[in-house]
C-alpha cells in the first residue's frame, strides 16, 4: 500500500508502551487493523499529528515513544519522513517511524522479521551485528550472512511506444476498478459458419467475418438482457443503462502497436452486412495507425476473437467502462451426440464471457451467455429470417 486512513490511537498520550502493544488502528485498502508497537517507551502526540479520518503516506511520523527522562522532541512539529529500512522490513501493511532509541545491553535488538528470516534460514541472530537505528538487527543482516548468487542478466532494454503505455495504463485501470470473473461455455458453431457460407455461395462482394456476425447476434441478446446493457460513469461511480439505439459493439483488433478496440456503432439497428463493412474499415484503420480518439468510445460491450490463433478458451479483460468483455474461440470438428444418441460430427466453439461482478451477478451474466450460444445456434433464422 501507499497510503490509508489513520482511524485513531489506541493508546493516550503520555501512555507507557510496550514492544507488540496495539498502538493505533489504520484503515488500509482491504481492512481496518490494529498496528503494533515496533519499541517501547512513553508515548507523545504531538499537536499536529494526524487526526481520525487523516490521510498518510507510508513513512508518516505519527508520533514519539520517549525513553525515559529523555525530554519533547525540539524544533518544529513533525514532519513527513521516509520510511527506513528496518521499518519497512518491520511492518508487512504500514510503517511507523519512532523516535526512542533502542534497548542497550549485552543482547542485540532485532525485528521481528529479522528473527523471523533467521529461524527460517537456520542464522544465528545474537552472533551479527546489526546495521539499523542503534545497533538494530535487520533483515538485510541476516540475509547478508547467507552467501547469495544473483544471476546476471544482459540484454538490451525495451522501451514502450506512447500507444503501448497507453494500452498498458487502460488495462491497469481495467483490473483495478473492476471484478472480472470469466464463464465460459461451448456453442454449436453450425450456425454461424452455414450462414457465412450462404455469403460465399453468392459470391458476396463482403462476406461477413465470425466477428460482425456475432456483434449482430450480441446486440439483439442485449435487449433482452439489459443488465449487460450498461456502463460505468467513471465520475460517480454509478451505472448508466444504454438505450438500444446506441448498442455500440467494440471489436478488439490486434495491430503492430498493441489492442486497440474500435467501435461499431448502432449495431442493433444496422444490417449484417452495414456492419461488415463498418468493422473492415475501422479494422484496417487501426491497423495503419489511423483511428480517433471518437472511434474507440463509447461501446457497450467489446468482442475479443482469438479463434484464428487457435484459441479455444481464454480470459479477455474487460474494456472499462463496460462491465463485460466477450472471447471467441477457434471453431472446431469435433464428434458430438446428436438428440439421437448418435455420435455424429460437428461444428463447436468456446464462448469466453469476462464481466464485472461488481456490476451484476453470476446468474444474469450466465443467462446472457446462454443465450448467446442459442443465438449462435440459429443464426441464419434470427439475422436472415431463413
Amino acid at each position: 500500500m501507499e497510503e490509508g486512513t489513520f482511524v485513531g490511537w489506541l493508546k493516550l498520550p503520555g501512555a507507557d508502551v510496550t514492544v507488540g502493544e496495539p498502538l493505533f488502528e489504520l484503515e488500509g485498502e482491504k481492512a481496518t487493523q490494529e498496528i503494533e508497537s515496533l519499541d517501547a517507551g512513553e508515548l507523545y502526540i504531538p499537536p499536529d499529528a494526524p487526526k481520525p479520518g487523516s490521510t498518510i503516506p507510508v513513512g508518516a511520523l505519527l508520533g514519539y515513544l520517549l525513553a525515559p527522562g529523555e525530554p519533547l522532541p525540539s524544533g518544529d512539529a513533525p514532519k513527513w519522513v521516509a520510511p527506513t529500512q528496518d521499518i519497512v522490513e518491520s511492518a508487512p501493511e504500514i510503517h511507523l517511524a519512532v523516535e526512542s532509541a533502542a534497548p542497550t545491553g549485552t543482547t542485540p535488538v532485532a525485528s521481528p522479521r529479522a528473527k523471523h528470516v533467521a529461524n527460517e534460514l537456520g542464522v544465528d541472530w545474537t552472533e551479527l551485528s546489526g546495521t539499523g537505528r542503534d545497533g538494530r538487527i535487520r533483515e538485510a543482516d541476516v540475509r547478508a550472512a547467507m552467501p547469495t548468487v544473483v544471476p546476471a542478466i544482459s540484454g538490451d532494454r525495451v522501451l514502450l511506444t506512447p500507444r503501448r503505455k497507453a494500452i498498458a495504463e487502460r488495462l491497469r485501470t481495467s483490473v483495478h476498478r473492476t471484478i472480472p470473473v470469466t464463464l465460459t461455455t461451448g456453442a454449436n458453431a453450425a450456425g454461424i459458419v452455414g450462414l457465412r457460407d450462404q455469403f460465399k455461395a453468392t459470391k458476396a462482394a463482403l462476406v461477413p467475418a465470425f466477428t460482425d456476425i456475432v456483434a449482430c447476434l450480441v446486440a439483439k441478446v442485449l435487449a433482452r438482457h439489459p443488465q449487460l446493457a450498461v456502463r460505468w460513469d467513471p465520475q460517480q461511480s454509478t451505472l448508466i443503462a444504454v438505450p438500444e439505439e446506441q448498442y455500440h459493439i467494440g471489436i478488439a483488433v490486434d495491430t503492430p502497436d498493441g489492442l486497440l478496440v474500435p467501435i461499431v456503432r448502432n449495431v442493433a439497428r444496422t444490417a449484417l452486412l452495414q456492419i461488415a463493412k463498418d468493422s473492415k474499415s475501422l479494422i484496417e484503420r487501426a491497423r495503419h495507425g489511423k483511428l480517433s480518439i471518437a472511434e474507440m468510445q463509447a461501446g457497450v460491450l467489446t468482442i475479443s476473437n482469438l479463434g484464428s490463433y487457435g484459441i479455444d478458451g481464454f480470459t479477455p479483460i474487460i474494456n472499462y467502462p463496460e462491465i463485460a468483455v466477450l472471447g471467441l474461440g477457434a471453431v472446431r470438428r469435433e464428434a458430438v451426440v446428436s438428440d439421437d444418441d448418435r455420435i455424429v460430427p460437428g461444428l463447436r466453439m468456446t464462448l469466453s464471457l469476462t464481466f464485472d461482478h461488481a456490476a451484476i451477478d453470476g446468474a444474469p451474466a450466465a443467462a446472457f451467455l446462454q443465450d448467446i450460444a442459442a443465438a449462435i445456434e440459429n443464426a441464419a433464422a434470427i439475422l436472415l429470417g431463413a
